[in-house]
């Protein structure tokens, strides 16, 4: 009898295994087809006149200036640049926002001291600060990557902050109950159990860099792809603007999902 129920069991299992993977093939399909749509009637509608090609772009003009900027041999310039600042911008906002959320855990007096100040830089328009950062660092990279770590810092440590803060209490009595030390509690207890923070945390942050270097760009920069739409917006060229977002979108897209990839192997690990 017992073979047979778990037998029974496993083909539920199994069975229960395959809509999941057919509801995942389908909403990813889904997916591609609202892309393909989105862009086929945008294609139709700049062909036909119903919205005005020079003002909206469209997807076949968008293609002619990516190959057209391939072959001179500057978009992948563009692109690095703007990549190469952004992971610099996002892995210094996330490790100093990692080291600072756990100082403000560490020292509750720290952390009181600091809470109106934390609260006073989320509030301010980081973008206010560029023309400050541009003074102090010059006209170059520097800028750009402070006013990504300036955009995503803050949020990071209150988010952390917040995290840690709300690991169960119980879980902490018990180790100091066995005489765990601060730092065991925190490797121990604290951090593993704030992984989905961190990770959620991460991916608010990757989002806030390309704000924050987007904006440099805007702002200071001689290469890259938010100084590829500052110039076709000048120029009025507006297939430049549109390429440029259109990889911006691909890169962002890609780097999200190497982020969901990596919280799944460090969730399993865990």
């Amino acid at each position: 009898m017992c073979e047979i129920s778990l037998k029974q069991v496993s083909t539920e299992h199994k069975e229960y295994l395959k809509k999941v993977k057919k509801q995942a093939l389908l909403i990813r399909i889904t997916q591609i087809v609202i892309l393909i749509v989105f862009f086929g009637v945008w294609e139709l509608a700049a062909r036909f006149g119903i919205i005005d090609a020079f003002l909206f772009s469209q997807p076949s003009r968008m293609l002619k200036t990516i190959f057209a900027l391939t072959e001179n041999g500057s978009l992948f310039m563009h692109i690095w640049v703007t990549l190469s600042e952004t992971i610099i911008g996002f892995a210094s906002g996330t490790l100093l926002g990692i080291v600072i959320a756990v100082i403000l855990w560490w020292s509750d007096f720290i952390s009181r001291v600091s809470e109106p100040y934390l609260i006073v830089l989320n509030s301010l328009p980081k973008i206010a600060l560029g023309p400050i950062f541009i003074v102090w660092m010059g006209n170059g990279k520097a800028p750009i990557i402070v006013m990504a770590l300036a955009i995503s810092l803050i949020v990071t440590i209150i988010s952390l902050e917040n995290g840690f803060s709300q690991v169960d209490e119980e879980k902490i009595k018990l180790l100091k109950t066995f005489g765990a030390t601060k730092t065991q509690i925190l490797t121990k207890c604290i951090l593993p159990a704030s992984i989905p923070t961190i990770m959620s945390a991460i991916k608010i942050n990757m989002g806030l860099s390309w704000v924050g270097v987007i904006t440099g760009e805007f702002l200071v920069s001689k290469a890259g792809l938010g100084y590829l739409i500052v110039y076709g917006g000048q120029i009025f060229k507006l297939d430049i603007v549109m390429s440029s977002v259109l990889i911006l979108s691909l890169l962002s897209a890609a780097m999200y999902l190497l982020i969901v990839y990596m919280e799944k192997k460090i969730v399993n690990w865990n």
